[in-house]
């Protein structure tokens, strides 16, 4: 392994600019796959205190409640994660929120945003129809319906003093719930759905404050996707800069590259109990140049925040994208570092 560059970039440097106009941040993924016995309490706390040294915009868990890896909840992780940071924001994308109360998740978070002194940010998302909403006392032909209208649900409890809701799935008659977020009215909200009539509904909702394109989505897809986004912007006479646009990348660095790509192709089929090829096309893999370069086109794709989602040797890939990829990705004339 070559020697490694010292990162140049640190916490309340200037971000690097698209097309010199939209910052682009850049976030990590917390580890979450501890298998019975295994979690390191203080090896989970080194990790958080380094990324918040290293100056990433935020760091980000995501959801599974069934499944056979052996994955943390969201709400539990970061709320050890908000006790082990001081400045770093946390967020989970994406909450399965039709699987939830809204009422219980909306306490949930709003209880851990004061805990954080207002540093959390979330995504939601329907799930897609596979899910095993049996277990979960849902109607699976209802589903989209009732996410939309729990989405609505939270957002009124934490905007509203008193609350009279009349849905088909919830009903509330002058209820209260308290504490507010600490970030007013909300913490930020973010869309994970892929969807074009369901793109346009997060924009024109005024549910959501931006869009966080999933890491099993390749960047030409992603493309088209920001292009629905912005074109319901537009149509809507929403400001650009009041929506955010976000990628997930699962990511893995070698200095072989071949080695790369089967880690992280192997990794991605013990996530989705599956191998897919399209799946495996919206990985980055490869040398941390070949890594730079990919992350441009996700750039020039519209991505404003990019959350790195390695799958393995989680501490490894954080210096090494902090001190060989993101440096690299600031040399290339995207902005500076």
């Amino acid at each position: 392994m070559r020697p490694r560059r010292r990162a140049v970039w640190r916490y309340g440097a200037p971000p690097l600019t698209r097309n010199n106009v939209v910052p682009v941040q850049f976030a990590i993924s917390i580890p979450q796959f501890h298998a019975d016995g295994e979690f390191d309490p203080a090896a989970f706390r080194t990790y958080l205190t380094r990324v918040e040294q290293l100056g990433f915009d935020s760091a980000w868990t995501q959801e599974q409640t069934l499944g056979f890896s052996p994955q943390l909840g969201p709400m539990e992780t970061m709320t050890y994660a908000a006790a082990c940071t001081e400045r770093l924001r946390l967020g989970c994308v994406v909450f399965v929120s039709t699987l939830h109360s809204p009422v219980h998740l909306a306490k949930s978070i709003s209880s851990l945003d004061q805990i954080s002194r207002g540093r959390i940010e979330v995504g939601f998302g329907t799930g897609g129809k596979q899910r095993p909403f049996a277990a979960f006392g849902v109607d699976q032909e209802r589903y989209v319906a009732r996410f939309w209208e729990g989405v609505e649900l939270m957002t009124r409890l934490w905007r509203d003093d008193r609350v009279d809701f009349s849905g088909e799935f919830w009903q509330l008659t002058d209820a209260g719930m308290e504490p507010k977020p600490f970030q007013k009215p909300s913490p930020p909200v973010w869309f994970g759905g892929s969807g074009r009539i369901a793109l346009r509904r997060a924009v024109t909702s005024g549910l959501f404050s931006g869009f966080f394109g999933a890491g099993q989505v390749q960047t030409a897809k992603f493309a088209d996707q920001v292009e629905i986004v912005r074109q319901a912007l537009a149509e809507s006479g929403r400001p650009t800069d009041d929506f955010r646009i976000a990628k997930r990348i699962y990511i893995a660095l070698d200095d072989d590259a071949q080695r790369a790509r089967n880690r992280i192709n192997a990794a991605l089929a013990a996530l989705y109990m599956k191998q897919s090829p399209d799946i495996e096309a919206a990985a980055i893999a490869g040398t941390p140049g070949e890594c730079a370069r990919q992350l441009r086109d996700v750039v020039a794709a519209g991505a404003e925040l990019i959350l790195f989602t390695p799958l393995f040797d989680p501490a490894e890939h954080l210096e090494r994208l902090a001190a060989e990829v993101i440096p690299e990705f600031a040399a290339s004339g995207h902005g500076s570092g």
